[in-house]
């Protein structure tokens, strides 16, 4: 094992050591956002019949072929359809049908035309009127076809396909009310440091409040696992790993913070050592070099840095695409886009640095995008009040103001391509 190594190896790493998890059938509505596990087919064809796409007049397209506003074609209305009706009769010669959005087409029709551009000569437009028309309509006019979405039996949605809420309907209209999708992965969050209270402790003398156990299982929850919030756990060898052997056992991965670099009271890559297999403890970047990861009793552990910044850039750059690889998910990289630097980066480092910044279009229609004034590792203030994370590539000479640099969208999702 390399003391260090990059964030592509690092994530290949942590994503090759995990799979989908098993399967599980979830109604509709739980399937939104989630990942299909298995084809999926329509039982009947959708829609099941032909049906007028508006308001209008069912007829034969050849009975007003001939029709121009000069010479007028007229027909007498013999009927009357609504949504959920079906007309029994036949149209004859010189007769139309009146019809109402989404009802069945008449089987003699094959074209609709809309009320609006229908005179109405004699009655009310009704059964028993006559009405004009002053042009011709072409066949299958305003009709909506019988099977235009899916056919019985037809693969409406392919396994690996993210369901979304109209997907929902899809499937709904498509007698789909079960989806099988990956189980959501079971994620432990341990927050380690005696000088850790819970957040409804008001803080003692040398002691702060947890807030990365909520981060983090907040990050967690975005990324479509169940997060679980465990007790804290004191800075002792014993303590963490007793914490991480017991949710090695009862959870699908296994966060947690702090301890994760060389000092005293630094214990999470002796545990994983003793208790299963070390895989990596460092990886090339800016914040959180410090990335342990390893696999007890089979189950991933990641130990993240105690810096909040640290944590949640590890997180996300890390451990948000192994839970995403074991819920099926393909696409692992959020979008990223081009951007103009406002203020000069004078930063230089050898590892790769993710700037948190706040992305905005200027007025030439341009992205730009203004790195945070407080980039420290330990404080999660500036990522709520920025939207992006600038990249600065390894070894990366000083950025003066206008550089062009890559910027990544956290908060929009894998899947949209811009």
């Amino acid at each position: 094992m390399r003391e260090m190594i990059s964030l592509e190896e690092a994530r290949a790493l942590v994503c090759g050591a995990v799979a989908p998890i098993e399967v599980e059938r979830v109604g509709l509505l739980d399937a939104v956002g989630r990942v299909a596990a298995a084809d999926l087919a329509s039982d009947i064809d959708v829609a099941p019949f032909a049906h007028s796409a508006m308001d209008g007049f069912a007829l034969r397209a050849a009975e007003i072929a001939a029709a121009t506003g000069d010479d007028p074609v007229r027909l007498r209305v013999i009927g009357e359809i609504g949504a959920g009706d079906v007309f029994e009769g036949a149209i004859g010669a010189g007769e139309c049908v009146r019809i109402m959005t989404g009802a069945c087409l008449p089987a003699d029709a094959d074209a609709v035309v809309k009320y609006e551009i229908v005179g109405v000569e004699e009655g009310d437009g009704k059964t028993g009127s006559l009405v004009s028309f002053t042009a011709p309509a072409k066949v299958g006019a305003n009709v909506r076809a019988a099977g235009e979405e899916a056919r019985a039996g037809e693969v409406v949605v392919r396994e690996g396909e993210v369901i979304g809420a109209a997907g929902v309907g899809f499937l709904a209209g498509c007698g789909v009310l079960e989806v099988p999708v990956h189980r959501r992965p079971r994620v432990a969050v341990i927050a380690t440091g005696s000088e850790l209270v819970p957040p409804s402790e008001v803080p003692g003398p040398g002691k702060i409040r947890n807030s990365n156990s909520f981060a983090m299982a907040a990050c967690a929850q975005r990324a479509g696992a169940v997060p679980h919030i465990l007790p804290i756990v004191e800075d002792t060898f014993e303590a963490l790993r007793d914490a991480v052997a017991a949710a090695a056992r009862d959870y699908d991965f296994v966060v947690t913070t702090g301890g994760a670099a060389n000092g005293d009271f630094d214990f999470i890559k002796p545990v994983v050592a003793e208790l299963g297999e070390l895989k990596m403890t460092t990886v090339n970047m800016r914040p959180g070099k410090a990335q342990t990861f390893g696999i007890v009793n089979g189950t991933p552990v990641f130990g993240l840095p105690g810096n909040p910044a640290a944590a949640y850039v590890g997180f996300e750059m890390l451990i948000r695409p192994a839970l995403r690889t074991m819920q099926g998910y393909t696409f692992m990289d959020h979008p990223t886009v081009r951007a103009r630097l406002t203020a000069d980066e004078k930063n230089r480092d050898p590892r790769r640095i993710f700037l948190r910044g706040t992305l905005t279009r200027a007025t030439d229609g341009t992205f730009e995008v203004t790195p945070s004034r407080n980039q420290s590792s330990g404080l999660f203030g500036p990522i709520q009040k920025t939207n992006c994370m600038a990249i600065m590539p390894e070894g990366t000479e000083p950025q003066p103001a206008g550089s062009m640099v890559d910027c990544i969208l956290l908060d929009v999702p894998e899947e949209v391509c811009l």
